[in-house]
């Protein structure tokens, strides 16, 4: 059963990812996040409101805050990384950002396993064998933008996405379900308030509607699998099955829009989601 979770967490989450990068295509990335995770809000208002989490002690509440902001910083990069660049390569560099809890851990003290530091440099390897070829192309045309761009957005939610993991594991010593509904409250919040004041663009079409709400039951679906799963069985294998989605998305990418890697390249994701791996199968990072 802990296994089938935390796999269907990874499920989830490449899917939503994946979705994100798609809709963001078409729809502004800030308007992309703040709609998904309005969606996601909402559900996670009545999960709080069933189990009684509110009367929860408040040691998650800086934590939880300090997740949304860096947060929305780093998905929404994601998305638009997504959406400009090669998902296929772009999904994989994102998902280093496990190796950041395992960073703090070492400033902190912790000592960091041999398969940690395999990880590691396999994985740095296998992102500069996949960004490579991005790296080293040029815009088509006048006033296009850069194949670079995309891997610096998706180098930026790496760290994003490692820092909300220390800040959410924080947290959730206190309440995990506080933390997570207090971290997407302040996103939708703070999205709003920037689009109020013109520094976003939240507008969306009806017909976006059910995907956007898709995207955020996936994060949602993916984030309460997790949870059940480092309930019912080791944290460390959890953590493992779970930082596989962005093959996920990899897979979905090459079959829905036909993306094609150079060879060079597909070595190098395999080689980076093989580090992903090691990372954090050594230091019980929770997804």
């Amino acid at each position: 059963m802990t296994t089938a979770l935390a796999l269907l967490a990874s499920l989830l989450w490449g899917t939503a990812d994946f979705l994100g990068g798609t809709a963001a295509r078409r729809i502004p990335a800030t308007a992309v996040v703040a709609v998904s995770q309005g969606f996601a809000l909402i559900g996670l208002i009545v999960v709080v409101g069933v189990t009684g989490a509110y009367g929860d002690r408040l040691g998650y509440l800086g934590w939880a805050l300090a997740a949304a902001v860096v947060g929305v910083i780093a998905l929404t990069g994601f998305y638009a990384a997504l959406a400009e660049g090669t998902m296929g390569v772009v999904a994989p560099i994102a998902a280093l950002g496990v190796a950041v809890p395992v960073v703090v851990g070492v400033a902190q003290g912790d000592r960091p396993s041999i398969w940690q530091g395999a990880g590691v440099l396999l994985a740095v390897s296998g992102v500069v064998l996949a960004s490579g070829p991005e790296l080293r192309s040029e815009p088509d045309a006048p006033g296009s933008r850069s194949a670079r761009r995309p891997l610096l957005l998706a180098g930026v939610a790496a760290v994003g996405f490692g820092a909300v993991i220390v800040c959410v594991a924080h947290g959730a010593q206190s309440s995990t379900l506080m933390t997570l509904f207090v971290m997407r409250a302040t996103s939708v919040a703070l999205l709003g308030a920037m689009a109020v004041a013109g520094r976003a663009t939240v507008v969306v079409r009806r017909p976006d509607l059910p995907l956007l709400a898709a995207i955020g039951a996936g994060d949602v679906g993916a984030n309460a699998a997790l949870a059940v799963a480092s309930t019912r069985g080791l944290l460390s294998v959890v953590a493992v099955l779970s930082s596989l989605y962005p093959a996920v998305t990899v897979v979905l990418a090459r079959s829905v829009h036909d993306e094609r890697l150079q060879r060079v390249q597909t070595v190098g994701v395999v080689c980076a989601l093989a580090g992903v791996v090691l990372i954090a199968s050594g230091g019980g990072v929770g997804g």
